[in-house]
Parts: C-alpha cells; sequence; structure tokens
C-alpha cells in the first residue's frame, strides 16, 4: 500500500495510463442446475472504492463474489481483477477474502494462526501491526477454538490483511458480531479504505451500507437492479412517511380526512400512524388541523425503502 515516487528523466512527462479497475465484470452468468444465480452481469469497480453488494437471500451476491476470488467459473462472460484473472491475481497477492465461516485451525493461538498465514507470502506485514489492527492483539496468545463467533471473524480479518492485498472481499463479515464488535470492526474497515485499499462487501445489515459504502450494487434473481451512492439509491424511491401519534381517530377516519392528497399509503399500528406520500406538508397540516394525530415526525425514504422497493423482498 505504500510506494516509493522517482523524478522523471525526460523533459515532459509522458501522461500516465489509467489505472487498471479492481474488478472489470462483463456478460458474467452462472447456472446451478435449472436456477440463473448470476445472469449476464456488468460491473466495474475503480481502484479505492468501498462498495457494498446488498440483496435478499439468493439474488446472487455470493455467487458473484466466487466468481471475483476465482473460487468459481463463470458459465458466460468473464471477469478481470486488476487486469488479471481472478486466480492470477490471488496467487500474486492482490486479493484477500474475509469469508463467513471456514479457514481458522482451532488448536493454534490466534498470534500463530496469522504468523502460519504470513509465512505463506513472499512478502507480509508483521503480526503485532496486524493484530493491533484488527483489534485482537488482546486474543493473541489465546487458542482460536477459545474465541467467539465474532473475535473468529476478527481473526480472519487479520489473516486477510497479512499481504496487504489492494482488493479486500468481505462476505458478511460482522455475522456473529455483537454491536460494539461491528462498530469497531467498521472502523477498522474506515480507516484502511482511506488508505487508499479497495473494499467490496456483502451484507444483509442496511446499515452498514449507508453508513459505511461509496457506492451500492443493489441485486436481486442474478441481476443488477442499482448502482450508486447512497442518495441515488434512495432517490429510486418517491414520496415521504409521515409517522405521527393517532389521538382517538382511527384508520378509516384518517382516510376519509386525508382523501384528496397525494397519499399512497395509510398505515396504523397500535396509536402509531403512518403515512406515504408525496405532500408531507399537506398531510402533516390535516392532520394536526383536525386534530387526529400529534407528535408528528416526516421522513425521507430510507435505504431499507428503496430496498424493498427495488428487490420486492419483506425484511
Amino acid at each position: 500500500m505504500t510506494g516509493i515516487s522517482h523524478a522523471s528523466t525526460s523533459a515532459v512527462a509522458a501522461p500516465a495510463p489509467p489505472p487498471l479497475a479492481a474488478i472489470s465484470a462483463r456478460g458474467l452468468s452462472r447456472r446451478y442446475g435449472e436456477v440463473h444465480a448470476v445472469a449476464g452481469v456488468d460491473l466495474t469497480v475503480c481502484p479505492g472504492e468501498v462498495v457494498a453488494f446488498l440483496g435478499p437471500n439468493g439474488a446472487g451476491k455470493t455467487s458473484l463474489i466466487d466468481m471475483v476470488l476465482g473460487l468459481g467459473r463463470p458459465d458466460e462472460g468473464e471477469v478481470e481483477v486488476f487486469g488479471l484473472r481472478p486466480r492470477a491475481a490471488v496467487e500474486r497477492g492482490l486479493v484477500s477474502a474475509v469469508l463467513q465461516s471456514g479457514g481458522l485451525l482451532p488448536d493454534l493461538t490466534v498470534r500463530e494462526i496469522v504468523e502460519l498465514t504470513g509465512g505463506l507470502f513472499a512478502q507480509s506485514l508483521p503480526p503485532e501491526q496486524i493484530l493491533s489492527f484488527a483489534g485482537i492483539a488482546h486474543l493473541a496468545g489465546r487458542k482460536v477454538r477459545t474465541c467467539s463467533g465474532g473475535e473468529q471473524q476478527r481473526i480472519r480479518f487479520a489473516m486477510a490483511l497479512v499481504n496487504d492485498p489492494l482488493l479486500l472481499v468481505l462476505d458478511e463479515p460482522t455475522t456473529g458480531m455483537d454491536v460494539e464488535g461491528r462498530r469497531r470492526f467498521w472502523g477498522a474497515i474506515h480507516a484502511d479504505a482511506q488508505a487508499g485499499r479497495t473494499v467490496l462487501f456483502a451484507t444483509h445489515y442496511l446499515e452498514e451500507a449507508d453508513t459505511y459504502a461509496d457506492r451500492i450494487v443493489l441485486m436481486s434473481h442474478g441481476r443488477i437492479v442499482a448502482d450508486g451512492t447512497v442518495a441515488q439509491i434512495r432517490s429510486t424511491v418517491a414520496g415521504r412517511k409521515v409517522r405521527a401519534t393517532l389521538e382517538d381517530a382511527d384508520e378509516a377516519a384518517v382516510r376519509t380526512a386525508l382523501a384528496g392528497l397525494k397519499v399512497a399509503d395509510v398505515e396504523v399500528r397500535g396509536s402509531t400512524l403512518m403515512v406515504t406520500t408525496d405532500d408531507s406538508d399537506g398531510v402533516a397540516h390535516v392532520l394536526l388541523r383536525d386534530r387526529l394525530a400529534h407528535d408528528l415526525e416526516i421522513m425521507s425514504p430510507g435505504l431499507d425503502d428503496a430496498f424493498l422497493a427495488l428487490t420486492g423482498d419483506v425484511r
């Protein structure tokens, strides 16, 4: 991740060639029997991007990640990582991955397994640096089998960093972590990304994508259905939500009062009213004027709303 600059010996420096894409996929397809897990995906990830893969179960995220890592071969199309075939990129130490399970030797200590992983590469970072960065220096002397599920995920993270890869791929990396563990993990990832590493991660936690991704790729039924920043993905959902606490009114009374306004949906759960509308000011005015509700809150569409609208997945 570090480099040395050399002064040019020519009077006029030649223009630098454009950087190779970290990931370049064209027409990528993968089938399992009758199931089309990945269906004609085109994807380019630039160096230094932090990209989140979202989608319901069976959307094709893991199958696509497997092909990026060279663990699965496409039936159609091709994928390159820094201009190389995935297996070649992995063999050169350009890519590392944190997967959901496997890869740990339970009877080794945490330090031993990091040292063992480092020994597989011609060049590796010092174990102390890796353990500290991954937030597991205090676990160095413990057997891997005595570590919790969340701690073992952090061990996998440390193992993935020993060769200082250009691309880090994370498949549901915070599975098993508690809230504090997840926060610390993503703090480390965020610091790492700021140093220039490309990060691609799949997650079911929408708030992780919302908070830490530069870009979101949303998949459904093997296809990319949306690709953009969090703001761009959110903008695909029209309207706002007005949430309020009902007075003595019921849902029928609210619907009658709001007739004529641009209301897409009215939902009542106990004393909580939720109205989806393109006229949030008008809805708020009617609810307060007719004393139908109080404690109003107007909210813009969230990432979860876009997820539901674009994939049809009920979370």
